[in-house]
């Protein structure tokens, strides 16, 4: 096994630094010719092979049927796109649907139905959209048909998820067959990143029946059991010339993490996601199968409420921040499938990342510092953790650990994964919890650190964020709200209550008959929409 996990860390390593070169700009060409060079392509590393695949020049192929297995799944599963709730949900919104934008791997909007979206204030957007494009039944796209999808989420009967976003909607009008207005209460630069999001898939004007879908996307749905499973097929009219490659696609979930690993090594499917990190070198190291690991801006936060008990004190906040090992945590909860974090969510992928920021590091003196000067030295204090988020009862121990060094007693309360959401989260003086990565950095912030947000997960209130937050969403100088940012991003290192150890990798696994495979900020399975990109190389 020691053998295995070595061979699998070396693998791990070279394809980081791979993917660092194709960050600098080195070319897939030469990174090609230096694998050949090192002989590394002769080798049976599975694995880095087909994870290096983005820089071959590959040639998809069309044809070919896929099982994809994924952890989340219900009786729930929707095809509605303002009520989709879970990966599983996301993944058939992609196959079935298209949206006006969609989001690239550096967060950045690119156009998709719409041609174009322009604005002069932020506030009044003028959209035109591609011509010739038609949904699964014929029907072509027109103005309509946006307006429709759009308006229906300010619509309470719809119970969409995206309500709070569509709120922002004052009016929506079509201004020609091919070109609408968007009106909004208030500047926001983000927009054609908010309608990348799945929520805002484009369906057919009047649309009100989802048993099944009917969207322009790459795939039309031949047959969706809730719970169970769905089947989709090749739209051969998808308005991308040549896409998508794959003939069927059969997706259903499977729960049970060692299951749903066990189905994909014995070939009952071609992908699965959410892979433990605990189960990365058995994957890693089957022959014809690949780990594949995306750097994504999820992380596991501890939660100290501003306005619960003694934890509101700064000066404990601070302690408590110096006694995070993040190094040790990364290493014994996440198995290195990580990055370090710098207690503020915007990872460093996005284009906002403050780098100026310095790295908070483990400092028991400075812990102890604040400590005593919190007051709270040699208190005893309950911390809550559970296996419903990620990592943190292995971060709980270690920094149980940290703390008695530093002069605090820390009692863990285990909670189990059930309920965990509703009854603990945010709900004691100290708790840990999940945020999964938002495509933008305003909603990041709007949702989990604005004074007045319902989701404001320490209670903290901070007016100059507020003010700047607000003033960033509206700001169309790109250099000027990447300052707004930084500086948000240091009020929250410094004064928040929310330690963030770490940003944790997703990890997927596939066959290396499945090619065409890459990596998304937002989340694994390539950001949720890998059906479009893949093909089967049998």
């Amino acid at each position: 096994m020691q053998d295995k996990n070595e061979k699998f860390g070396a693998h791990q390593h070279l394809v980081e630094r791979i993917g660092e070169d194709l960050g600098r700009g080195v070319s897939r060409r030469d990174v090609l010719r230096a694998l050949m060079a090192s002989g590394i392509l002769a080798t049976t590393a599975g694995g880095l092979l087909t994870h290096t695949g983005a820089a071959f020049a590959q040639t998809p192929k069309k044809g070919g049927k896929i099982r994809v297995a994924v952890g989340a799944g219900s009786t729930s599963d929707t095809l509605d796109p303002a009520k989709g709730a879970n990966i599983a949900d996301s993944v058939r919104h992609y196959m079935f649907y298209s949206r006006l934008t969609t989001i690239d791997t550096e967060l950045t909007p690119q156009m998709a139905l719409a041609e174009s979206m322009n604005t002069k204030d932020g506030a009044l957007w003028t959209i035109k959209l591609r011509k010739d494009v038609r949904f699964h039944d014929g029907k072509p796209l027109t103005s309509a048909d946006v307006v429709y999808s759009l308006l229906r989420h300010k619509n309470p009967t719809t119970a969409s998820k995206a309500k709070a976003v569509a709120e922002e909607f004052e009016e929506i009008k079509a201004t020609g067959p091919l070109e609408l207005q968007i009106k909004l209460n208030s500047p926001n630069v983000d927009l054609p990143a908010l309608l990348g999001t799945a929520h805002f898939s484009i369906i057919k004007d009047g649309t009100t029946d989802f048993t099944t879908a009917i969207g322009t996307g790459p795939y039309k749905c031949k047959e969706f059991k809730p719970g169970v499973r769905s089947i989709s097929v090749r739209n051969d009219d998808y308005w991308k010339p040549g896409k998508p490659y794959l003939d069927e696609i059969e997706y259903f979930s499977i729960p049970d993490e060692a299951a749903r690993v066990n189905a994909l090594l014995s070939g009952d499917v071609h992908l699965i996601n959410a892979i433990n990190p605990r189960s990365a070198p058995t994957v890693s190291a089957a022959p014809g199968y690949t780990l594949f690991e995306s750097k994504t801006g999820h992380y596991t936060d501890i939660i100290m409420r501003d306005n619960l008990g003694p934890v509101k004190n700064p000066d404990f906040v601070l302690a408590m921040k110096y006694m995070l090992d993040r190094e040790q945590m990364l290493k014994v909860a996440m198995r290195g499938f990580g990055i370090i974090g710098n207690d503020q969510p915007v990872q460093p992928s996005n284009r906002f990342y403050f780098s100026g920021l310095p790295q908070r590091t483990f400092d028991l003196d400075k812990a102890k510092f604040h400590l005593q000067k919190s007051g709270m030295a040699g208190q005893t204090l309950p911390v809550v953790a559970s296996t419903a988020a990620n990592g943190s009862v292995d971060m709980a121990q270690i920094l149980q650990l940290s703390a008695q060094k530093a002069g605090l007693n820390l009692d863990i309360k285990r909670m189990p994964a059930d309920g965990y959401w509703s009854n603990h989260w945010a709900k004691h003086p100290m708790s840990f919890g999940n945020i999964s990565p938002r495509p933008t950095v305003d909603l990041m912030f709007t949702l989990f650190y604005k004074s007045d947000s319902s989701m404001n997960v320490s209670g903290w209130k901070n007016e100059k964020f507020d003010q700047l937050l607000d003033a960033a969403r509206g700001e169309t100088n790109e250099a000027k709200r990447k300052q707004m940012y930084a500086d948000m991003q240091v009020l929250v290192h410094e004064q928040c209550g929310v330690g963030i150890p770490m940003f944790i990798n997703s990890v997927d696994g596939f066959t290396n008959k499945l090619k065409g495979y890459g990596s998304h900020p937002l989340a694994g399975l390539m950001g949720f929409d890998f059906a479009e990109h893949v093909w089967l190389d049998a």
